[in-house]
Formats: C-alpha cells, sequence, structure tokens
C-alpha cells in the first residue's frame, strides 16, 4: 500500500505499489512513480516524468518533464535537473530535453545536472558537480565541470 502525506498535493498519476510521499510534494498529472520509492518532502514531478522502482528522491528535488529514472537510483538533497537549454521568461522549447539516470546510480546533494545528459549505470554524481556531458556507466564524477576520478569497483 502507498502512502501519501495529507499535505502532498497529488494530480491524477500513477504511483506503485509501497511508495511514500511526504509532506508538501506536488506531483503533477501524468507522472508515472515505481514501486518501493520514497519521495521526500518539497519535492516536485511534473506530469512527463517516469521514476521506475525503490528510488529515494530527496528533499528540495524537482523532476521535470522529460526525466526518466530507472530503479534503484538515489537522487540526494537539492539536486537540480534541468530541461531547456537556453531558458528565456515565456518563451518554451518546442521540447524539452530531459535527463535519463540510469539503473544504480547515485547523485549527490547540490549536483547540478544538464539537459539531455545521461548519468549510466551504478555512476555516482559527487555532492555539488556540475554536470555537462554523459557519465559512463559506474563512473565517479566530482567537480565543475564533473570528471571522471575513477570507476566503481565490481
Amino acid at each position: 500500500m502507498s502512502v501519501i502525506h495529507p499535505l502532498a498535493e497529488v494530480a491524477e498519476c500513477s504511483i506503485g505499489e509501497g511508495t511514500k510521499v511526504w509532506q508538501f510534494v506536488v506531483i503533477l498529472k501524468g507522472a508515472k512513480i515505481g514501486r518501493g520509492c520514497n519521495i521526500c518532502a518539497q519535492t516536485l514531478i511534473e506530469g512527463d516524468v517516469v521514476v521506475g522502482d525503490r528510488v529515494t528522491v530527496k528533499s528540495g528535488v524537482q523532476l521535470w518533464d522529460g526525466t526518466r529514472v530507472e530503479d534503484d537510483v538515489f537522487i540526494g538533497p537539492n539536486v537540480t535537473l534541468t530541461n531547456d537549454p537556453y531558458p528565456r521568461s515565456k518563451q518554451y522549447p518546442d521540447e524539452f530535453f530531459g535527463i535519463r539516470i540510469c539503473k544504480g546510480a547515485s547523485v549527490g546533494a547540490n549536483a547540478t545536472i544538464l539537459p539531455g545528459i545521461t548519468i549510466g549505470e551504478e555512476a555516482m554524481v559527487g555532492a555539488g558537480a556540475v554536470v555537462t556531458e554523459d557519465v559512463p556507466p559506474k563512473a565517479v564524477v566530482v567537480g565543475n565541470p564533473a570528471r571522471i576520478i575513477r570507476y566503481v569497483e565490481e
């Protein structure tokens, strides 16, 4: 059974069994959230977002249209995901460039990920990193711009 806090605002969407949605979360119509997820307080999830199973989204994160998050992903507090490479007030692109975070990846607190980026399977993005290019599977990236410092061992 899913648990939705009474102070969350959840539109018509799909939320899997065992997922917890905490207070002050906003989920827009059409979003798809898998089973066993933990969507922490003060999170926004737009309608064209797909979140896999057993995903943790910590407080202060916004998942914008086009974002795809696969199973077993951790997204730390205040991670910034973007989807518009040239944002202007009241000028919207024909399409948004969503971010893909692949299975088992972790994104540390306050990291920023630019539009259209893919974070590979089991990769780790360090806290505060600014990710400007795709991250290969199992890579550990840190810094601004993010650079590979090693790979996760088997």
